[in-house]
Formats: structure tokens, C-alpha cells, sequence
């Protein structure tokens, strides 16, 4: 609303409603409402994307050297159970993007503006998804729940419906809501929502600038490298950990594909040619942002797979040996290693996500605030991220958490946090 009234200015509604100019309810009633339209382009989204996830089974990995994709195991559950997916997110995303552009230059079935032009009325779509998933899979748990065993009742309604409580919600053998929704409508939706954006640039102002280039290009790295990489995120927090609810459901539907599009949104209203020298100062910080959160997961990734028996910077890598025991009672062994980028902070793939995100912003220019929120909440996130990950940490692992820290004792930057 912001930038469809104000020009993306987040201080002059403030100011206008301090002042007694507008009101809340006339800066409601200016906005677009819900339209049958843009149901329909979200209901075709959704069903499109549904269909390629359990229709289509991933050949990518079988002619793309080095890409883990089709049937993969995910970790183990606290209840000891091991689920299995079909990875093909990579597949669905190639699949997708050159329909996209076969529509755009040969079909033209439809403008490729039509999502910047649809963009607050699929707002109201994708908040009614949102919510009707994070409700079905409230009501599942008490009445049909995949795995009772890895449910998690805390009394509390507001909270259960907040974070979740089934481990892994599904539908019959594959049809997985916490890999589907943390990886398809909303991450596949975010290039092209980009690609949305710089086509309306083009429209009103005959080029596309560089900024709207940087954004595109540093954000489609990011999209694919989850892609290529998906069967490595079963083993993340979202999936290990997070329960599936209103935080995960919603957040997916609705909060990834509007907010983290921020920047390309603000360029449509604002477009921003930058310098030479800026623009490949903001494209080398993306890349080397990219770098550190990418060799950072491998080294982890590495050190997991080869169970320590690896080289990280040259040289055998040092950990330390821990224990736990899962509900059951069965005790398990693990590794922490503190060599190489693991060495230097505890979350330094963090450090990396973060230095990505602050380069998307710094192609906007400093004209306005907006583009700017996205670091402030990844910044956010990932300081909660690491704080609720390592007390999960401390009470699984007791005394050898201790040695961990102190042997690593930097969260995200060496000699600060």
C-alpha cells in the first residue's frame, strides 16, 4: 500500500495519519481488493506447481552431474521416524521459468506484467491460502495425523496454531505441506515475481536499469542454489526441527513472495541506475556473500557425508564428539566440527545470508527506507535463529554444547557477535 499510494515512502502515510490527513480506513479503502482475476491466476499458480511436485518424477538428476534430486531421505524425526521425498524443486523451477518465457516472447498468452499488475489482489489470495492451510493442518493433527508420535500438543491453542503441531503433515506417500510449501509457490514464485517487475520497468520507462538487473540475477543465484541444493535442505531447521503451522504455512504463502520481492517492487516506482563502480561493488559483495553461505553448507554438508574422514582447508578437520538420546530413549552419537568456516562463528552461513541480503538493498540507492527491510528482518530472524537453535543445542547436547562454544565462541561475527 505503501508504494501503491505513497511511492514507496513508509514515512508519509505515518505523517498523514499523525497530521489527521488520511485514516487507516481511507488508506484501506484506496487499495485494491479482491479480484476474481487475480483468484484465478493464483488458483491456476497453486494447482500448476501441485502437479509438477507429485506428477512429475525428477530426471534432472540423472543428466545433471553432481545434483542430488528424485527419492531422498530426510533426517530423522524426534520419534525416530525417517521420512521420504521426491526431490524435483529444480526440475519444477526450469519447467516453470521456460513457460514463462516461451509465453513472453512467443505465445503471449498473458502480459508478463500480470503479476505486478494483480499485485495487491493476489495479496488477498495468498493470504486466504495462508490461512486455510495453516487451519486444515491444525484440524488433521487431532483428527488424521500422518505420524501421532511426532505430534506436539502444548495446551496451548494459540501457540499449537502459531507453530505447528504435526512434524510432517501428508497427503497419501509424497505429497510432504512442510517441503512443499517451504520450496514451491512462494521460492519458484520469487524470480518470477522479479521477472514481473523488471517487465513493468520496461513497460513505463523503455529499459531496464542495472539495479533491477543486480536484484534479478543475485536473487535467481539464491532461488537456485536452494534448488540444486534441495536435498541438503531436509536437513536444515525448517525440516528437522519446525513444526508445521500458521508460522511456516502463511510465512510461505504470503510473507516470502511479498516481502523478499521488496527491492524489485520499490525499482518498479523508483528505478535506479547506478554507477558503474557501485553496480559492480554491489555485485561483488553479492558474490561473495554467495560464496561464504554456499562453501560454509558444503563444508558442513561434507563433514556429515564423510562423517569427519574429509579435508576442510587442507587439512583433517577437528570436532567435537557428542551424545544424546532421541524420546525413545536410544542414545545417538554426532559431531561438531570446528574447523574451517565452522571455526571461525557458529552460524557463519548466517554472516553470508546476511551480506547477501544487505547487497539486494544497496542496488536500491539510499533514497528510501523500504528496500532496507529486508535486511533489518533477516537480521532479525537469523540473531532469533541462532539464539533458539542453540538453546535446542544446549538442551540436547548438555556439557558437550559447553565445549563446543568454547571452543567456537563467536555466533555470526568473529570478535563482535
Amino acid at each position: 500500500m505503501a508504494c501503491d499510494q505513497y511511492q514507496c515512502s513508509v514515512t508519509a502515510p505515518a505523517l498523514d495519519l499523525y497530521s489527521g490527513k488520511t485514516s487507516l480506513s481511507e488508506i484501506w479503502n484506496r487499495a485494491p481488493s479482491f479480484s476474481w482475476t487475480a483468484a484465478k491466476i493464483y488458483a491456476i499458480w497453486v494447482v500448476f506447481q501441485v502437479l509438477l511436485y507429485i506428477c512429475i518424477p525428477d530426471v534432472c538428476h540423472q543428466v545433471l552431474p553432481g545434483y542430488m534430486g528424485g527419492v531422498q531421505d530426510g533426517a530423522r524425526t524426534p520419534a525416530g521416524h525417517v521420512n521420504r521425498y521426491e526431490i524435483n524443486g529444480l526440475q519444477s523451477w526450469i519447467l516453470t521459468h521456460t513457460l514463462w518465457f516461451a509465453n513472453a516472447y512467443y505465445f503471449r498468452w498473458f502480459s508478463p506484467t500480470i503479476i505486478f499488475d494483480n499485485w495487491i489482489p493476489l495479496l488477498w489470495c495468498t493470504n486466504i491460502l495462508g490461512y486455510a492451510v495453516s487451519t486444515f493442518v491444525f484440524i488433521k493433527a487431532y483428527l488424521f495425523p500422518t505420524n501421532s508420535k511426532d505430534c506436539k500438543f502444548t495446551g496451548n491453542i494459540f501457540y499449537d496454531y502459531m507453530m505447528g503441531i504435526e512434524f510432517n503433515p501428508r497427503i497419501g506417500k509424497w505429497f510432504d505441506f512442510k517441503l512443499f510449501f517451504n520450496g514451491r509457490p512462494g521460492i519458484i514464485a520469487w524470480t518470477l515475481v522479479n521477472l514481473s517487475f523488471a517487465a513493468k520497468q520496461q513497460e513505463l520507462y523503455g529499459q531496464v536499469t542495472n539495479s533491477m538487473i543486480l536484484v534479478n540475477v543475485l536473487q535467481a543465484i539464491y532461488v537456485l542454489d536452494f534448488f540444486w541444493n534441495e536435498a541438503w535442505y531436509l536437513k536444515t531447521i525448517d525440516i528437522c526441527h519446525d513444526h508445521f503451522g500458521w508460522y511456516l504455512g502463511w510465512g510461505d504463502c504470503v510473507w516470502l513472495p511479498f516481502l523478499y520481492t521488496l527491492q524489485g517492487l520499490y525499482l518498479v516506482y523508483h528505478p535506479v541506475q547506478l554507477s558503474t563502480a557501485n553496480a559492480v561493488g554491489v555485485l561483488l559483495l553479492g558474490l561473495v556473500a554467495y560464496y561464504i553461505f554456499r562453501m560454509t553448507n558444503h563444508q558442513k554438508d561434507l563433514f556429515r557425508r564423510t562423517e569427519g574422514k574429509c579435508t576442510i582447508w587442507g587439512r583433517e578437520p577437528a570436532y567435537i564428539q557428542c551424545s544424546y538420546s532421541l524420546v525413545d530413549g536410544t542414545k545417538h552419537r554426532s559431531k561438531l566440527m570446528i574447523s574451517g568456516f565452522w571455526g571461525v562463528a557458529r552460524h557463519f552461513n548466517y554472516t553470508g545470508d546476511l551480506l547477501g541480503s544487505l547487497s539486494y538493498c544497496l542496488a536500491c540507492g539510499f533514497s528510501h527506507l523500504l528496500p532496507y527491510f529486508y535486511i533489518i528482518y533477516m537480521t532479525i530472524l537469523l540473531v532469533h535463529r541462532c539464539v533458539r537453535d542453540e538453546h535446542r543445542c544446549s538442551s540436547k547436547y548438555g556439557k558437550d554444547w559447553k565445549r563446543y562454544t568454547d571452543a567456537v565462541p563467536y555466533r555470526l561475527v568473529p570478535g563482535i557477535f
